[in-house]
């Protein structure tokens, strides 16, 4: 006899206004609490010094957080001039320090070479592993980490506000994998000086935004009145970029049990439209998600199929 899941079934997003001070899978693990659910993940990490934005899949909301995750990203984060650390953030051990202190015409002229597709070396106190490890638990043992630089996309880059000579405010539009840490870093050396991030703010991850966001404390407190799944949003909330499809009854069958739909008759191409092999869909059914699937050759493949 198979083991019962503990918790509920409960499926869908719950845009989480991550407090100072606290991790990803620590804010994942009271939401889950909160809803009593089976299960929780979370769709793109956030460091303990920053807050902010933090999407939170639960039960079958878990396999979409892929492509939640590679969503654009918009963060807000002030740059303090003068010393650099080992974490580049607060958080960290002053290596350096410098009296430079560019001006705003000067912080200006540098931010083309920060757009665009860059080549950007990740912060050694980071989640990449080097060797099966961790870089930050070998930096933390004071271990050498050398680590490649990679290339990310920094769509939009603007200098926001200067709330006095030593701090500088920034707001970005970014794809996967930029590190606003690494960022704060390379714009100091750039402007003849060191830096590092002194607060850090995540304000939407594709189409979960800071406006829709709730805090811990009001998730802990609210209790039943109103019922928590009022604050849910839909699963389909992190594919809204992804081209639906509607099945029949039948198909959505076939689609559940893991079985591809076929698409070859005269019938199908106005649900076809303009979809090309290769073409990830949102396969429906009576207004309700059934699968992620694939349009290959004519047909329907199941990626994931959604249990609701």
């Amino acid at each position: 006899m198979s083991r019962r899941k503990r918790g509920r079934k409960v499926d869908g997003w719950v845009i989480l206004d991550k407090p100072l001070g606290m991790t990803s899978t620590q804010a994942v693990g009271k939401v889950r609490r909160a809803f009593d659910a089976q299960k929780a993940g979370h769709a793109g990490t956030l460091d303990p010094l920053a807050t902010g934005v933090l999407p939170i899949a639960l039960g079958e909301a878990t396999k979409t957080v892929g492509y939640a995750m590679d969503r654009q990203k918009i963060y807000r984060f002030t740059l303090c001039f003068g010393e650099a650390r080992n974490t580049d953030d607060g958080e960290g051990t002053v290596i350096a320090t410098s009296d430079t202190r560019p001006s705003d015409a000067e912080i200006e002229a540098v931010l083309d070479r920060f757009t665009g597709v860059i080549s950007q070396i990740p912060p050694k106190f980071s989640a990449i592993k080097v060797d099966g490890a961790r870089a930050y638990d070998l930096a933390r043992d004071n271990e050498e980490v050398a680590l490649k630089p990679r290339e990310v996309e920094i769509h939009d880059l603007v200098f926001t506000d200067r709330p006095d000579d030593d701090h500088a405010v920034f707001e970005v539009t970014c794809g996967k994998g930029t590190y606003m840490r690494a960022l704060a870093r390379d714009i100091a050396e750039a402007l003849g000086t060191v830096g590092y991030v002194s607060d850090l703010r995540r304000i939407a991850v594709g189409s979960f935004t800071e406006e829709r966001a709730i805090s811990l404390d009001f998730l802990q407190e609210s209790e039943d009145n109103p019922p928590l799944e009022t604050y849910l949003l839909p699963i389909e909330t992190a594919l809204d970029d992804i081209p639906a499809l509607a099945l029949t009854d039948l198909e959505a069958g076939q689609m559940r049990s893991g079985q591809a739909v076929s698409l070859f008759r005269a019938a199908d191409l106005a649900r076809i439209g303009d979809l090309y092999d290769g073409d990830v869909v949102l396969a429906t059914s009576a207004g309700q998600p059934v699968a992620i699937s694939r349009f290959s050759r004519g047909s329907l493949q199941p990626v994931r199929v959604l249990n609701l």
